[in-house]
């Protein structure tokens, strides 16, 4: 049966599911908001339910974190009937301004951003920065993200990666003004037209590089790439991959030491989603002078920062304690000087929830590269 005549019970495997009810039990969101991942599956079995059930407020409190994927017994993914059901909204263009302006702009300028294309490498002003050609050969392709290019406050981590790229003397370029987004929330938001564009136009973009592995820097486009690319033809890497791989060869090595208590952030979908674990740890543990701690929720069972998912343009009504207030509370409980963070997003949810509590004198969030990138040799 073609995709374009399933319905929605075989499109979703809904009859796969045993409604043990892990899903929502696992589900971070659930403390916070009326989100019921077991139910949606449940009453998505009678397709005369699809429009109420789409219409409900708390199908966009899901921040597609997968945990309900990764306990699922059945190994069905319950998060893809809620993304679902949004598609209905999205298709309907009954969506928020926000929503809608994010995805106008992804068409348009290739980002969320509503920024223009011909200043995603504007970053790059004043670096001793490779940019790749089509055709020319190239070790490490590396692959900016919308967010990373766009936002003052995560652009330190292409700038980083510039330096501690350099500092190994490896091969590398990063691609030039004309990537796009790689789709990863217009594909969470429920934008599957547009989505299906991104995967086409950016495969074939991708693949007319003679590059050995694209390197992201943001598992966003990792995860995205890993998943719903399956015609890339290039390998693919996070960045704290190839940083890890550098380090344990001695290509990289650190100046000084930094004396602080360090706890690491799984990002989910670097972790639930990318199975990338250890090399962020690695990187953090190489440091001289880093006590490592360890969230009591860490690797699979991460709390999920809520950044995800399309949360970035669209506002919870609920009035509850956010996630990532919950993360940094933990943190400063933990007595940690930092929270290490390997994605841009978790890095801004995180610090904005610092900032809120009024815990910025006592700790700081940062993404892995900044400390690396403070911490190379001259």
């Amino acid at each position: 049966m073609s995709i374009e005549n399933q319905t929605f019970t075989e499109k979703y495997d809904l009859l796969g599911c045993i409604q043990c009810g892990r899903c929502t039990g696992g589900c971070p969101v659930t403390v916070r908001a009326e989100l019921n991942v077991r139910h949606f599956v449940d009453q998505a079995y009678d397709e005369g339910k699809l429009d109420e059930l789409a219409r409900l407020a708390e199908i966009w409190d899901c921040t597609a974190c997968h945990t309900c994927a990764v306990r699922c017994p059945k190994g069905l993914k319950p998060l893809e009937v809620l993304i679902g059901l949004r598609s209905m909204i999205v298709e309907s263009g009954k969506v928020e301004p926000t929503v809608r302006d994010a995805l106008q702009s992804v068409l348009l300028e290739g980002n969320p951003w509503e920024k223009a294309r011909a200043a995603r490498t504007d970053w790059m002003e004043g670096l001793d920065v490779k940019v790749a050609e089509e055709g020319q050969e190239v070790e490490n392709l590396i692959f900016t993200c919308c967010t990373i290019a766009y936002d003052p406050r995560v652009q330190v981590v292409a700038k980083n990666m510039v330096k501690l790229l350099n500092q190994a003397g490896i091969d590398y370029a990063f691609l030039p003004e004309d990537e796009s987004c790689c789709g990863s929330e217009v594909f969470t938001i429920g934008e599957e037209g547009l989505f299906e564009m991104l995967v086409e136009d950016n495969t074939e973009y991708l693949n007319n590089f003679n590059a050995g592995r694209i390197v992201t820097l943001s598992p966003h486009c990792y995860t995205t790439y890993k998943t719903h690319f399956p015609d890339i033809r290039i390998p693919l890497y996070h960045y704290t991959q190839l940083l890890d791989e550098l380090v344990q060869e001695g290509s990289l090595s650190w100046k000084g030491e930094l004396q602080k208590k360090i706890v690491y952030h799984d990002p989910c979908y670097l972790g639930k989603q990318g199975g990338i674990y250890d090399e962020p740890r690695r990187l953090l543990k190489s440091i001289p002078g880093v006590e490592l701690l360890e969230f009591d929720r860490r690797r699979e069972r991460s709390l999920c920062c809520e950044g995800g998912g399309g949360k970035m343009w669209i506002e919870s009504q609920s009035t509850e304690e956010r996630l990532a207030d919950t993360r940094i509370k933990d943190a400063r409980e933990l007595g940690a000087d930092i929270v290490a963070a390997a994605c841009p997003f978790c890095v801004l949810t995180l610090e904005d929830a610092m900032k809120g509590l009024g815990y910025e004198e006592e700790m700081r969030v940062a993404e892995i590269t900044e400390l690396l990138g403070e911490l190379i040799e001259a």
